[in-house]
């Protein structure tokens, strides 16, 4: 039944080389888990004051669990380092949340209230930012088709900033706009041409994919928008890719963004220039993220300095982190089904390890190859470590929640499963794949948990089918 395209990934020996085995199996690395994760005094793993046994008995699992705590401060620590980092320049920084990370109500009233505008990519996500009450002028409107029903409730929202795409958007924008007699302000995605050192899947700055407009057609689509009454040319976007380390990328694309920006000066002020998100994170103790204030600063003084080569004011400067906010402050809780050693070659053992979600709550191991972390949640162990592949029910070969990782040896049906740095693009990228309700999002704050998204149950799913007919016993 598996398909013969998602095969598991085979490594040359039975652990990958940046995998090493740990003095304890116990242990939460720093800076993988939200900042206040520990164990109590039974073994048990705690967020925010919250043991995981205690939310798999009053939620159930899987379950995205979500410190509060955590998003709230990454938000702040986040604002602070971009507008230091531009004041040393004198001009001013604005960071939006990039919505598609993770969105709901509550989150967007935490990092709003912490300062952030907001970034959205659809008509979907804008409504859940104006549900919760984001001021309209300070939304982002992303998207490479975005329809005419989309852009008219942008513009009558009062949405700050639209990002433009292509010129069937701009003209379908600008009939908008002159309808309504709205003006709208907007900026252009270009393609910097730099490659993020990334999946290509993650990559969006090269010429050959979907997003923005090539440095050499940017200027007559800028002369395009300046000349259609209604459009505000504010400024140019560019976004080099995601789950980047170091500021080296980020570098060579501001070189030829300004350079552009430089050029187009000739037609008028920009007063803006969006240097996107992208920023990484640590999913396994073997990464090492650059410090959000290392990448401030360093990408503010790659623009300074590129404008004074060119002898031009420097433009006031935005970002759009989503991943390094929200990402480090979820971890994903599964109930352990069954565990299955498995001989490789050489002799070695693997112990396969099965959790009751997998790809539908956790997509990105089949999409990218995404490494992750894990640990018992439910207790301490002093067996000796085991090299385990997490694994889901799905039937797909290729359904794999952790590729490789070192547990205690004594793994076993009924523990509880915790992996880590999860609040990032899993819950936007679940889905129902062999009919596996969605799981719950529970924030947690100061010993308190609450839902702030429902999980879905069979029923749920079965509403949805026109060709049900009547209510079936025994779904929920």
């Amino acid at each position: 039944m598996a398909s013969p395209v998602s095969a598991a990934p085979q490594h040359p020996t039975p652990a990958p080389a940046w995998l090493s085995e740990p003095d304890d199996a116990n242990a939460l690395a720093d800076g993988v888990w939200p900042a206040d994760a520990a164990r109590d005094g039974d073994g048990a793993l705690v967020l925010g004051g919250v043991t995981a046994t205690e939310l798999r008995e009053r939620y159930g699992t899987p379950l995205y669990v979500l410190d509060e705590a955590e998003v709230r401060a990454r938000a702040r620590r986040t604002l602070d380092a971009f507008r230091a980092a531009a004041a040393l320049h004198g001009v001013q920084a604005r960071v939006y949340y990039a919505g598609k990370a993770f969105l709901s109500t509550e989150v967007v009233r935490w990092v709003t209230e912490e300062g952030l505008a907001v970034d959205v990519a659809s008509g979907g996500e804008m409504a859940v930012a104006l549900a919760a009450g984001a001021d309209p002028s300070r939304l982002g409107f992303h998207g490479n088709n975005k329809s005419v029903a989309e852009l008219e409730r942008a513009v009558a929202a009062g949405v700050g900033s639209i990002v433009i795409d292509s010129l069937v958007e701009l003209e379908r924008l600008a009939a908008i706009v002159a309808r309504t007699g709205a003006t709208q302000p907007v900026l252009l995605r270009v393609n910097s041409g730099v490659h993020a050192e990334t999946h290509d899947f993650l990559a969006t700055a090269h010429e050959d994919q979907k997003f923005g407009f090539s440095l050499e057609d940017a200027p007559a689509a800028v002369a395009r928008i300046r000349e259609l009454p209604g459009l505000s040319f504010v400024g140019l976007h560019c976004h080099i890719g995601s789950q980047i380390f170091g500021t080296a990328g980020f570098r060579e694309s501001a070189a030829r963004v300004v350079e552009l920006h430089a050029q187009l000066l000739a037609g008028g002020e920009i007063p803006v220039l969006n240097l996107g998100g992208g920023f990484g994170i640590a999913y396994t103790s073997a990464d090492d993220p650059t410090p959000i204030e290392e990448l401030a600063v360093g990408i503010a003084g790659a623009v300074a300095q590129e404008c004074e080569a060119r002898g031009i004011r420097m433009p006031n400067l935005a970002f759009e982190p989503g991943r390094t906010i929200v990402g480090p402050a979820g971890v994903t809780l599964y109930e352990v089904g069954t565990t299955k050693p498995v001989r490789l070659d050489g002799d070695a053992t693997r112990l396969y390890v099965s959790v009751d979600g997998g790809m539908s709550d956790n997509a990105r191991p089949a999409l990218y190859g995404a490494d992750y972390s894990a640990r018992i949640a439910s207790r301490r162990s002093d067996a000796a470590a085991a090299l385990v592949r997490v694994v889901g029910k799905h039937c797909e070969s290729g359904d794999i929640v952790v590729d490789a990782e070192y547990l205690p040896g004594d793994v076993a049906p009924g523990d509880l499963l915790a992996v880590p740095a999860t609040g990032a693009y899993c819950f936007s990228l679940a889905n129902n794949y062999n009919f596996l309700p969605r799981p719950a999002v529970v924030a947690v704050r100061a010993g308190a948990s609450r839902v702030i998204v429902r999980g879905e149950t069979i029923d749920d799913l079965l509403a949805r089918d026109a060709g049900v007919t009547a209510p079936t016993e025994g779904n929920a």
